[in-house]
């Protein structure tokens, strides 16, 4: 039988609590919704179990990890299972790069280190990166924040045989994803775009966070969109708002203007409507996955088949 990846989490926010209900939610029922891969490497969904949780709130440190994810200000809804007691207290998180060894310490046992913590600190993202790099665990970045595509560290971890995956997640249907795809489709189809733009509303507290640190956010979802078959022109992104009443759910407008044969206008208007953590989740149960596969087989710094699921792997500009 296999053993189960052993998971820690930083961040103690919607995208872990969405992360940790579905896992509850697929091994109660089985259920396969909204599962993309449900094997990895011989690693099944219900293969993960999150160990350790690091989060700076007052109000989360101590608390198990099932009630903590339930505290204000998180908003993702609670999901139709039975979520029995972890056993996982929350522990303080780094509040400078000084605690790298004590956090390190906390990951004994640990296989793979989702960071999870709001995008535009990326001090405290690459310390917890050098905390999994001294424990000898596997490091996932889901933020903007620039830890994989920085050179020196991705090449210390693949030195080591510790995998590094990063940076953002490409959301498992998010406005990403499927303005890249829009963009795609006109290229295929042989239309000429003429101009693009997005804008993205959200309630969370990483919304919250992101209006007032953007830092790169907005550069990493450009990253995402520069992959797409088009002619080089300027395509929007437009400043992310931030509207408490959306609670987790993320409301998306995507504009295309093109032009098809005799220069004829083509004009196409998306809108989008998610619960953005449940997009984070769907992608963070399949780097986990890839990580601990890497991990277990020497295999250091990125793995190529994480690549589709990132805004802003190596390489791609910070």
């Amino acid at each position: 039988m296999i053993e189960r990846v052993k998971v820690a989490v930083v961040g103690v926010g919607n995208n872990t609590s969405a992360l940790v209900q579905g896992l509850a939610l697929h091994r109660q029922s089985g259920s396969l919704v909204g599962i993309r891969r449900p094997m990895i490497d011989g690693l099944g969904v219900g293969d993960i179990d999150v160990v350790a949780a690091f989060a700076t709130s007052a109000e989360k440190i101590g608390r198990d990890l099932t009630e903590a994810i339930f505290l204000a200000p998180n908003n993702f809804p609670r999901l139709d299972c039975d979520l029995p007691s972890a056993g996982v207290p929350v522990t303080k998180g780094l509040v400078d790069a000084s605690e790298v060894q004590r956090v390190a310490a906390a990951l004994v046992g640990a296989e793979v280190l989702l960071y999870s913590a709001p995008s535009g600190r990326p001090e405290t993202a690459r310390a917890y990166a050098a905390a999994a790099h001294a424990a000898g665990v596997a490091f996932i970045n889901t933020t903007s924040d620039p830890v994989a595509r920085d050179p020196q560290l991705l090449a210390s971890f693949e030195a080591t045989g510790l995998p590094l995956l990063g940076d953002d997640l490409a959301s498992q249907f998010g406005t990403s994803v499927l303005h890249n795809a829009l963009l795609r489709l006109l290229a295929e189809r042989g239309l000429t775009l003429v101009s693009s733009y997005q804008v993205n509303l959200g309630g969370t507290e990483d919304f919250r966070n992101l209006v007032e640190n953007p830092n790169t956010k907005k550069q990493s979802k450009l990253n995402a969109l520069s992959a797409a078959d088009r002619v080089e022109v300027e395509v929007e992104v437009a400043p992310l708002g931030y509207l408490p009443h959306l609670a987790s759910q993320k409301v998306a407008h995507l504009n295309l203007e093109a032009q098809g044969w005799g220069e004829t206008a083509v004009s196409l208007d998306v809108k989008l409507k998610v619960h953005d953590p449940s997009g984070a989740a769907g992608v963070n149960i399949d780097l986990i996955r890839i990580a601990a596969s890497a991990l277990r087989n020497g295999r250091g710094g990125h793995a190529a088949e994480a690549t589709p699921l990132l805004k802003s792997p190596p390489g791609t500009a910070i």
